[in-house]
């Protein structure tokens, strides 16, 4: 069990959040949730031990043994991938060195054999025989090859390191797990593989992620920080977000009395629980769930941005038709003579192992590729709109947000780009900010802008939720399942793919592509 006592955090002047009380218990998992820069990934690194508190204390159940994942693979670059594994049990690692040193000596000592057989009983006790097979089980699990198994770290995929620092940590059963943004760069059969894991792991798991088809998955109580406090909710992402969805709803109509709030959130309520018992924590969370009063459940103060993709001319019958696209790199072809026809309605998910070759498509597609074999013809009446996945070179200038979104539209009126940038969540002085210092969310939230001024009848999308925080996603989720044109795009977000997507296109690694008109749901239970 871990524990939070009268937890306080403060920069200067800043505070980040004060008087934490919390209880982490086995056999729950926490979706720690908040705004950018709210304190997520410090509040980890409080539980910890890496950053230190203002005031309060974390405990921890004695002999217990915590585990996190770490971000910084290149610090192991010179390390086996399989010692790098067994290092998440810092403690079993350090025998093994402690052991391997003592039989290198030519000579034994009684005081070194004492030891020796000391460590070897502790080597039992932490199952440190099936060290390197329960380590290679993960990695296996996880898509890394066993090729790579005892490769140098610097030697195998940067794809695959990520995973290597997530096998460490979940490596030899710790009874605390912290996972900070865990499905990044994680392929979908390794996602799925680690919410089985997730879901049947008995100790504490304290997770923060960007992905809530993820955390819906695999919470059974979310965290959530908001006024500068972090209060535990019951169940997961979606119903913290319904629920307060719901109350700023109420709270609006001030015409209500209680007794109809309460009738329609003990209602919602009983919907939810009736879905929830699919689950496998169905029977207790439900139990847990009847309880919930009205009282207990705050709408947060966060705020989500107005995503709405307007058309400015709509788009006649011909959309875009590719013919025998053929591109060839370092003497490998990505795409071997693709064809396909983008038709009325379409919204299509791309998919493929490597990012490469969907961004080459995109840049193909845009004309900023020109190297390669084929047709490619747009409708005349297509005005498409592109998001690249790296947005650099839009902001190599020390304009202010206004002056930069200004720049790409004749628009002088500065009430109307100040009520624009406002629905964006940049405002006040905000919109006086220089474009080169933004932060990576900002910097997306300003590529979305001009995407929605620009008025397009087709978009094409590339990894549009990176740097996105979970409000900026769940608007920028509704602006396109709303959207009257068609679009193309990639993105590694379940939910985005499964409640946009109507189509799929997979691009295989010789090149070819299969191409269903199904939901993304569908496809990836059928392949």
């Amino acid at each position: 069990m871990l524990q939070v006592n009268n937890v306080s955090l403060k920069f200067g002047k800043r505070t980040l959040f004060e008087d934490v009380n919390l209880k982490f218990t086995n056999g729950n998992c926490y979706g720690l949730i908040g705004a950018n820069g709210s304190g997520k990934s410090t509040f980890l690194k409080i539980l910890s031990g890496e950053v230190e508190t203002t005031t309060g204390e974390v405990t921890m159940t004695k002999g217990e043994r915590l585990s996190i994942l770490k971000q910084d693979h290149y610090q192991y670059d010179d390390m086996r991938v399989i010692d790098v594994v067994i290092m998440g049990n810092e403690r079993l690692y350090k025998i093994i060195e402690e052991k391997n040193e003592l039989y290198s000596h030519t000579e034994f000592s009684d005081e070194d054999g004492m030891k020796l057989a000391n460590l070897e009983a502790e080597f039992m006790d932490l199952d440190g025989w099936n060290a390197e097979s329960d380590a290679a089980t993960l990695l296996n699990n996880l898509g890394v090859e066993s090729s790579y198994h005892y490769s140098l770290m610097k030697e195998i995929p940067v794809k695959d390191r990520v995973k290597v620092l997530l096998a460490g940590a979940l490596f030899g059963n710790p009874d605390i797990l912290l996972l900070d943004e865990p499905t990044n760069s994680l392929d979908i059969n390794a996602i799925k593989w680690l919410e089985e894991f997730l879901i049947n792991f008995n100790n504490t798991v304290i997770v923060v992620s960007h992905d809530r088809h993820f955390l819906n998955n695999v919470c059974t109580h979310i965290a959530d920080i908001d006024y500068g406090k972090i209060k535990l909710y019951i169940g997961n992402y979606d119903f913290w977000y319904e629920s307060s969805e719901l109350l700023q709803k109420q709270m609006r109509d001030s015409n209500k009395k209680k007794e109809d709030k309460i009738k329609e959130l003990q209602s919602f309520i009983a919907r939810f629980s009736a879905n929830a018992s699919k689950s496998r924590q169905a029977t207790s969370r439900k139990k847990m769930l009847e309880k919930i009063e009205l009282d207990e459940i705050v709408p947060s103060s966060r705020k989500y941005p107005y995503i709405d993709f307007k058309i400015e001319k709509p788009a006649g019958k011909e959309k875009l038709k590719v013919t025998s696209l053929t591109k060839e790199v370092d003497g490998k072809k990505i795409f071997n003579k693709i064809s396909f026809t983008i038709l009325k309605g379409d919204k299509v998910a791309i998919i493929a192992e490597d990012d490469f070759v969907k961004t080459t498509l995109f840049n193909i597609l845009c004309g900023k590729d020109k190297d390669y074999k084929g047709m490619i013809e747009w409708g005349k009446t297509i005005n498409y709109g592109y998001l690249p996945q790296d947005n650099t070179q839009y902001f190599n200038t020390d304009k202010n947000i206004m002056e930069w979104i200004g720049s790409f539209y004749d628009i002088k009126d500065e009430t109307i780009l100040r009520g624009f940038l406002g629905r964006m969540l940049f405002s006040g002085d905000d919109v006086f900010k220089k474009v080169n210092v933004l932060s990576g969310g900002e910097k997306a939230r300003c590529m979305i802008s001009k995407m929605m001024l620009e008025e397009p009848n087709f978009l094409i999308l590339d990894e549009p939720t990176n740097h996105l925080d979970l409000e900026s996603i769940t608007s920028l989720n509704k602006g396109m399942e709303r959207f009257l044109g068609e679009i193309i795009f990639t993105t590694r977000d379940y939910e985005l793919n499964s409640t946009v997507a109507n189509r799929i296109i997979e691009i295989k690694k010789d090149g070819s592509i299969i191409d269903r008109k199904v939901s993304y749901e569908d496809y990836i239970d059928n392949n």
